[in-house]
């Protein structure tokens, strides 16, 4: 099956990089490009791209902006966001992860891992590793107010479900839960898709996000 994909990027040497590097990868279609938020969220509609590639500052309407208004739509199969920075670690990929954006890259990622990122996403995956997105959530998550996912917003969730969600905040993955909770991967497979359902999250860094932002993982000290 050919993943259809949506370059967005304002500079034209960086989005025509792009473009040309994932069509030529097998069962890569780059449908649409756009230089501006306003044009990614259009063409979204238009092209239904199965991924994004998002670059963060553009022109009109930010790449956070566009994502917010792309996932916030009631689409029953939302396309995947790959935020692009050059930035490491930024308020821009927290807020990304936040609005419910698959992962991040940095616009200086070696092709081969662009367009493995772009398969990853494509297949259901986190682009990062869960322990990536832990360690960036707890930077950021010392600095913020608990905001949009507080504690009682949990209270949908059963005991199970918060005991998983509880161990995908500290960066575990399904099989490492599934070892400590002496469950099968299928069981705790099913108990992330029912909680993403629940709190109508869009990605597992999402998760991560909701996890600190509740309370229900508290941010190192260290």
């Amino acid at each position: 099956m050919t993943i259809r994909v949506l370059v967005a990027d304002d500079q034209p040497l960086v989005r025509a990089g792009l473009i040309s590097l994932l069509n030529a990868a097998p069962g890569i279609d780059v449908v649409a490009d756009a230089a501006n938020g306003v044009d990614a969220v259009s063409l979204t509609t238009t092209s239904r791209p199965d991924v994004i590639l998002m670059d963060v500052r553009m022109p009109g309407l930010d790449g956070i902006s566009a994502t917010r208004q792309i996932l916030g739509r009631d689409d029953e199969r939302p396309p995947r966001i790959i935020i692009l920075t050059t930035f490491d670690v930024s308020e821009y990929v927290y807020t990304s992860l936040r609005e419910g954006a698959a992962g991040f890259l940095l616009k200086d990622t070696p092709a081969d891992r662009i367009i493995a990122a772009v398969y990853s996403v494509a297949a259901g995956d986190v682009l990062l590793s869960p322990r990536i997105t832990r360690r960036l959530i707890e930077t950021f998550a010392r600095h913020h107010q608990p905001s949009k996912y507080r504690g009682d917003h949990l209270a949908a969730l059963t005991s199970r479900e918060t005991e998983v969600l509880h161990l995908v905040g500290h960066g575990l993955s399904n099989t490492e839960i599934a070892e400590r909770l002496t469950l099968s991967a299928e069981t705790v497979k099913t108990h992330v898709k029912r909680i993403m359902g629940k709190l109508e999250l869009s990605s597992r860094a999402q998760a991560v996000v909701a996890a600190y932002e509740s309370g229900l993982v508290v941010p190192s000290t260290d």
